[in-house]
């Protein structure tokens, strides 16, 4: 084979690499939102179904958590609204939920005697969408709702219509 042949078909073999990623990026990119977008649809439709068992992971979590210091959680008022979102880096889907949060201190601990202890708090509590099913590491996003927290989290998540 000459050495003419051999550059032509290396040229051929480029070339066609080139359309082929071309061809990846204009098809593949629509295909790749709309996959993303199936699977928000159906994680969204997931989650009203399995918030009863979501919420009561939280609570337990949270709970066992030890934050906020000096204080153990009471009760959990869970409200209707339910905010989702996108992280901006990971794509990571997920779900942020009203909440009211009743504590007492503990006694001994450095909360004891504070007046505002016993305060209706308002939060967010925060749930993702891994490996197709909604996981809670029971964190709350304290004194936000789920409209205030995508206001303050802006450039970390991107809203879910």
């Amino acid at each position: 084979m000459s050495a003419q042949m051999i550059a032509w078909l290396l040229l051929a073999g480029l070339g066609s690499v080139l359309i082929g990623a071309a061809l990846t990026r204009w098809i593949g990119r629509p295909w790749f939102n709309a996959r993303r977008r199936s699977v928000a649809e159906q994680a969204m439709r997931q989650f009203p179904l399995q918030r009863e068992q979501l919420e009561a992971k939280f609570f337990d979590l949270a709970r066992s958590s030890g934050k906020p210091r000096g204080l153990k959680w009471l009760d959990c008022d869970w409200l209707r609204e339910v905010t989702y979102a996108r992280a901006s880096d990971t794509g990571l889907l997920t779900a942020f939920v009203a909440v009211n949060l009743r504590f007492e201190a503990i006694a001994g601990g450095d909360m004891e005697g504070i007046t505002h202890v016993d305060t209706l708090r308002e939060a967010a509590a925060v749930f993702h969408f891994e490996k197709g099913r909604w996981k809670t590491s029971g964190r709350a996003l304290f004194n936000m709702n789920p409209s205030e927290a995508m206001v303050r989290l802006a450039g970390q998540f991107e809203p879910v219509a």
